[in-house]
């Protein structure tokens, strides 16, 4: 904008000085006005180019697109909102999804949040930043542009972002709260309402630059209600079961477009007390989620699991982890298969860098081993549907990483096998010859 103005009044000194007719003057100011106030228009014109999408649908224990059984790799890009704020950052967003796509991934899963503090979406309860709003407009109508599905999370358990312990603190700040606990979150009257309001204003958005209803936009893939919920004051997880069931009851209401998942990390509660022994250890047991009886409610579309072993065990080897996530992820897929019925997302994985032996070898090792129980599941049409790895970036963007991020192509071994876990999962679906980017990544990796 302040590049248009100062080219409007560049154009006035010129036109003064040389003398010419103010008319002329006049048309370019017009020019300009209609510039800067339908400039949308012409973004929005160029994104009803972008391929056309179906909702994704469940069918037991499998996705289906088109009729067709899908299995997912994907990624996280959590920022992808709060680098679309300001305009001069959104090429880094347009060029993360560029790259998800040209490697062969299909979905990425990012914020559709941030509560209180710098640049946020929702500013006080109920109270909305249409700036950042626009941001996220960006986000999905890009996406949709790459080819690619977005899973949108609505809140964080943890603090960054605000989470839930901004909700706690407005609900205290305006005098109802019952308690200053974070998990007053999930049985506090006052701090459902203001949850409920957000969802409702979330899902029923229409975007600017598409003109669709989020609620309506099969760009979107799914919704999670939570990252990484926990309750630790309730252990007996009914607090949490209460909350997801009341929630995820209140968005089905609303949009039964898009499936719904919860954002658990896949920790067995009391509910299956045999299982507990496939838990890192003691202490996950009593977090107050269940993943077991959370991922039973109704409404609840797949089950989400979290790998993180560098973070469960701290005593323990490389093998000994790796062969840790192998247990971990067969014994949530056998789950899904035999009792759930439902798919299984493993919606987060990553290994640090900052471990004591830590080498890149390591870290394509276990992604390999993810990949590979995803890929034998898939061949077997079960329930493990996909996996997404944390987390990617673009260059220039260190502020925002972790000591899991990397830029993928700066990583040659883990850029090789992302695009061959991408057409071994589009042979399987029978994709290769109807998508022409798969079609072209994949002839060289038969």
């Amino acid at each position: 904008m302040k590049k248009d103005l100062r080219s409007h009044w560049s154009l006035r000194k010129m036109v003064t000085r040389n003398g010419m007719l103010y008319p002329i003057l006049g048309f370019a100011s017009c020019v300009a006005f209609l510039y800067m106030s339908f400039g949308d228009l012409k973004l929005s014109a160029n994104f009803t180019k972008g391929p056309r999408f179906s909702f994704v649908e469940r069918n037991g224990t499998q996705f289906f697109l088109n009729g067709k059984p899908l299995y997912i790799n994907g990624w996280n890009s959590y920022w992808l909102m709060a680098h679309s704020v300001d305009e001069s950052s959104r090429p880094k967003v347009s060029a993360m999804l560029q790259a998800g796509a040209k490697m062969g991934l299909t979905v990425c899963r990012t914020w559709a949040f941030n509560d209180g503090g710098y640049n946020a979406l929702q500013i006080s309860p109920g109270q909305f930043d249409e700036r950042v709003f626009k941001a996220l407009d960006y986000v999905i109508a890009e996406a949709r542009q790459q080819g690619i599905r977005l899973l949108l999370s609505l809140v964080n358990n943890l603090q960054p972002y605000g989470g839930k312990t901004q909700y706690v603190n407005w609900a205290w700040q305006e005098g109802v709260g019952l308690s200053s606990s974070n998990d007053s979150f999930f049985f506090d009257p006052s701090i459902r309402k203001y949850f409920k309001n957000y969802v409702l204003t979330v899902l029923t958005r229409k975007n600017t630059i598409t003109g669709i209803q989020y609620r309506n936009d099969p760009t979107i893939f799914a919704w999670e209600l939570i990252n990484e919920p926990r309750c630790m004051t309730d252990p007996s997880g009914d607090a949490l079961q209460d909350w997801l069931e009341e929630m995820s009851a209140f968005i089905k209401s609303i949009d039964k477009n898009h499936l719904l998942t919860i954002g658990l990390e896949g920790f067995y509660g009391p509910s299956s007390p045999k299982k507990a022994t496939v838990n890192p250890e003691q202490w996950a047991s009593a977090l107050g989620a269940d993943f077991m009886r959370n991922s039973n409610i109704t409404n609840v579309d797949f089950a989400s699991v979290h790998i993180y072993p560098d973070q469960w065990f701290h005593g323990l080897g490389f093998e000994e982890k790796r062969n840790y996530v192998s247990k971990w992820m067969h014994s949530h897929i056998e789950d899904c298969d035999k009792e759930l019925k439902k798919p299984v997302m493993f919606t987060e994985y990553g290994l640090s860098d900052q471990n004591k032996d830590f080498q890149l070898s390591q870290r394509e090792q276990l992604y390999r081993t993810i990949q590979d129980i995803i890929y034998k599941s898939a061949k077997k049409k079960g329930s493990g549907a996909g996996a997404l790895v944390w987390q990617f970036f673009v260059e220039g963007m260190q502020e925002y990483s972790d000591d899991f991020g990397m830029v993928p192509w700066q990583s040659p071994p883990i850029y090789k096998l992302t695009i061959e876990h991408s057409c071994k999962l589009a042979r399987i679906q029978g994709l290769i010859q109807e998508n022409g980017n798969l079609k072209q990544l994949c002839s060289k990796r038969k």
